[in-house]
C-alpha cells in the first residue's frame, strides 16, 4: 500500500476529485494548507501599500491506495492538476505499513 499526499491549487480540487474517482479512488482527505515553493510568494497592493504574501493558499489531497493504483492515481492527478504555471505542486509517495479500520477491526487492503 501507498499513500499520495498532492499539494494542489485550490480551484483543482474538484476535477483531481473526478479524475481520481474515474479511476477507481473511492476515498481521499482534503486539507487546507498553506506554503511556498520556488514561486515564493508575491507581492500586493493593499490601500496603497505594498506587502508581501510569503505563504499561498494550497490544498493538499490524502489518498492511501493499494500498490496497482499508484501510476494511475498520481497520472490521473498530475492531469487534472496541471496549468502549466508555476506553483501548480508537488505529489509525495511513501509507504504504508498498516491501516487499521477503527470501526471494524479490519487491516490493510481489506481497510482501504
Amino acid at each position: 500500500m501507498k499513500k499520495i499526499e498532492a499539494i494542489i491549487k485550490p480551484f483543482k480540487l474538484d476535477e483531481v476529485r473526478e479524475a481520481l474517482s474515474e479511476i477507481g479512488v473511492s476515498g481521499l482527505t482534503v486539507t487546507e494548507v498553506k506554503g511556498f515553493g520556488r514561486q515564493k510568494g508575491h507581492t500586493e497592493l493593499y490601500r496603497g501599500a505594498e506587502y508581501v504574501v510569503d505563504f499561498l493558499p494550497k490544498v493538499k489531497i490524502e489518498i492511501v491506495i493499494p500498490n496497482e493504483l499508484v501510476d494511475r492515481s498520481i497520472d490521473a492527478i498530475v492531469k487534472a492538476a496541471r496549468t502549466g504555471k508555476i506553483g501548480d505542486g508537488k505529489i509525495f509517495v511513501t509507504a504504508v505499513e498498516q491501516v487499521v479500520r477503527i470501526r471494524t477491526g479490519e487491516t490493510n487492503e481489506a481497510a482501504i
